[in-house]
């Protein structure tokens, strides 16, 4: 049913001057660092922002298929409702929008947002580390961490489309993998951003739980000990934690998008979204970070401005799902098939696109994850193809390698 590592880059902390430059606190935008994104023979400026969720998001919570007879009792406590305390915002016969993203909704109902459900990459041994990897540097497996996906795709922009070499934005402490790569990238974060340590440990023992599990014990007792030593909460924060750090970023990302010379396409990310325990559906934690979310898309559509939010495209996507049946600490576990959102000016919206495969046990994947029946890789790759001319052959060969029978999805774009 169709329901419709090292960094060979220009990655750089704002220093005093440019601060002054720009007149404002922890961005850089200075016309003489940045190249200008050539306006096309029909006077278009698209620009391009792909936002990572770290954690593995829980899609059948984000947006749920109410529509679906098995799905109530297989997600329980976490399911979203169709009336009452717990109900989402209703999108179409099928599908109920999480109560947290109500700017999302108001975009859809514009026609400006889209959700693409049951998608994954082709990845799938639920390794928050590798699945990161796979879905940020666009390779079919993982190990790869020499550039990004979206790095190589600004490398490779077509001839004419920018003015002298492309430019992009990176925004957070780290630049993201996806943006990594050949392409000189701007690196800019808010001042008050927290110690990305908490998340590189979160990712270590992740790999070593998968790698060598003596290890992964051996550092896990010795962060546990840290913790306590330290006097420290065993819940360690981070970026997700942070009540208005996501829209922190974007708002930052928006302002700097928006100037003339700005650059024109970006990436973030954000962690916290490993909703193991008391993970909540209509409220709680997942509620409360996509409410986060929410915001962030919220002040890209206002810092961005009229104009350049009508031709601008925004992806946001995460490593994996989760388990489709709530666990014993009403949470989820590391799943498989999950969505992406899509919002902005140039996406055609209003729809959820979605080859639904169903939610009997028989339907799900290893019997316990949503199936996806989407490659994120087509998602992407119609984006793209359509909002930034990249050709099909480019796509296939060398910013998602190994993929030619991976087709872009058409019609996302307006």
């Amino acid at each position: 049913m169709t329901i419709q590592n090292s960094l060979p880059l220009l990655c750089e902390v704002p220093s005093l001057s440019r601060r002054r430059l720009l007149g404002f606190s922890g961005a850089l935008v200075a016309s003489a660092f940045i190249p200008k994104f050539a306006r096309a023979a029909d006077g278009r400026d698209p620009r391009f922002i792909a936002i990572i969720l770290r954690g593995a998001m829980d899609g059948l919570s984000a947006v749920a298929p109410v529509g679906d007879p098995d799905y109530a009792a297989l997600h329980g406590d976490l399911a979203l409702t169709t009336s009452g305390d717990g109900a989402g915002i209703v999108l179409d016969s099928f599908f109920s929008l999480n109560p947290a993203m109500s700017n999302f909704a108001r975009l859809y109902q514009k026609g400006q947002a889209a959700v693409i459900h049951a998608s994954a990459t082709g990845y799938r041994d639920r390794s928050h580390f590798d699945g990161q990897d796979v879905l940020e540097s666009g390779y079919a497996g993982p190990g790869r961490t020499d550039s990004g996906w979206l790095n190589r795709a600004i490398a490779l922009l077509p001839q004419g489309q920018r003015v002298g070499k492309p430019s992009s934005l990176a925004v957070g402490a780290t630049a993201p993998l996806i943006i990594r790569g050949p392409a000189e990238t701007l690196g800019w974060a808010p001042a008050n951003l927290p110690d990305p340590g908490a998340d590189l440990n979160k990712r270590l023992l992740d790999l070593y739980a998968h790698t060598n599990p003596k290890l992964g014990n051996l550092l896990s007792e010795g962060l546990s000990a840290q913790t306590i030593a330290n006097g420290q909460s065993s819940m360690v924060k981070n970026a997700a934690d942070l009540p208005g750090q996501m829209a922190a970023q974007a708002r930052g990302a928006a302002r700097i998008m928006s100037a003339d010379d700005g650059p024109r396409i970006a990436a973030m990310a954000f962690d916290g979204w490993d909703t193991h325990e008391n993970e909540g559906g209509a409220k709680g934690r997942l509620f409360n970070l996509l409410t986060e979310l929410d915001s962030a898309i919220a002040e890209l559509e206002s810092g961005l401005g009229a104009a350049a939010w009508a031709q601008t495209s925004i992806v946001v996507m995460t490593e994996f799902g989760r388990t489709a049946a709530i666990n014993g600490t009403e949470g989820t576990d590391h799943g498989t098939g999950t969505l992406s959102f899509l919002a902005g000016g140039a996406i055609k919206g209003g729809r959820v696109i979605s080859d639904w495969p169903g939610l009997k046990p028989a339907q799900l994947y290893e019997g316990r994850d949503l199936k996806p029946t989407t490659d994120v890789r087509s998602v992407l790759k119609g984006l793209l193809a359509d909002q930034l001319g990249v050709s099909e052959q480019t796509l296939a060969q060398s910013i998602f390698p190994d993929s030619g029978d991976v087709k872009p999805m058409k019609g996302l774009i307006v």
